[in-house]
């Protein structure tokens, strides 16, 4: 018989603050989660509820993607979305996109109305217009850090956020989506993992991954796609595979931390950072949602 367990994770960023007060986030995910369980048990698909999750994380302006993003050290705001859908193998994503409401919107346009995987930079901008996707008149008005943020890293460290999750529906289908502002403080044009497929999103018939932290470094060891590959090559479980790769990202000097879901419905979500951000619904029907240890 088929294993018809529903799983979904959700993630609003590593790196989470000691001391900071995240009972708002905390009780916004929990909402998330349990507004994902009854679409997927009403028959909707992995693919769609990354969507919708990915962009009710964007549109909450609580994390760092979407309207909770920050400028670059010229004053813009240019970010970063992917998704992957692992029953197909498609695949979409935008980067250093200016002036929209959602880029994991814009990326699921590429997705399913383009040969493309990906769309950058001013082209991005042109092809969320040409579909009509909303777009943010004032973004320095719209965003809800206007310039700050808060960061447990020092000066020039890669201070970071980001949103991602990661769903297995009744069918058994996996599906991963990943959205953020970047990096705090950003060069002009800088891409991290976020919107890089198998990088900073990955899903396949294995396992669906999203991640957070530096994303340099996890661009370095292809973390997301590593994880999948060390279970279908390796033999690994999902938790060994997940904890070898931030074992890595962590010998080379980073931080952060990623979600996963595998084929059986198990659920991973460990960090290398001060706390991560995190909400999932087990197999067994259990929602959790914290920031750092229970």
């Amino acid at each position: 018989m088929a294993n018809k367990c529903l799983s979904l994770v959700l993630h609003g960023g590593a790196g989470a603050k000691a001391g900071r007060d995240y009972s708002r986030e905390i009780a916004h995910m929990r909402g998330l989660v349990e507004a994902g369980r009854d679409r997927l048990r009403a028959g909707a698909a992995a693919l769609e509820v990354v969507v919708e999750t990915t962009r009710a994380l964007e549109a909450s302006g609580l994390y760092v993607a979407g309207r909770g993003a920050s400028p670059n050290t010229q004053g813009a705001y240019e970010l970063d979305a992917a998704l992957m859908d692992g029953a197909t193998g498609l695949a979409g994503s935008v980067a250093a996109l200016e002036g929209f409401e959602s880029p994991v919107d814009v990326a699921r346009a590429v997705m399913d109305q383009t040969p493309h995987v990906m769309l950058a930079g001013a082209g991005a901008g042109a092809f969320g217009r040409e579909r009509g996707l909303a777009q943010v008149a004032d973004p320095a008005a719209w965003h809800t850090r206007a310039g700050t943020f808060e960061s447990n890293h020092p000066p020039g460290a890669l201070s970071h956020g980001t949103v991602g999750c990661v769903v297995r529906d009744e069918q058994g289908r996996l599906a991963a989506a990943t959205s953020t502002g970047g990096v705090f403080g950003k060069l002009p044009g800088r891409v991290g993992d976020s919107p890089l497929i198998g990088a900073g999103c990955w899903a396949d018939e294995v396992a669906a991954v999203s991640c957070t932290g530096q994303g340099e470094y996890f661009i370095r060891v292809a973390a997301a796609a590593q994880l999948a590959h060390r279970m279908r090559f390796g033999g690994q479980s999902l938790a060994e595979a997940a904890d070898a790769v931030l074992a890595q990202i962590r010998r080379l000097g980073g931080d952060g931390g990623l979600i996963a879901v595998g084929a059986d419905g198990a659920v991973a979500m460990p960090y290398v950072s001060a706390g991560m951000k995190r909400a999932a619904l087990t197999p067994d029907g259990d929602i959790i949602s914290l920031a750092f240890e229970a």
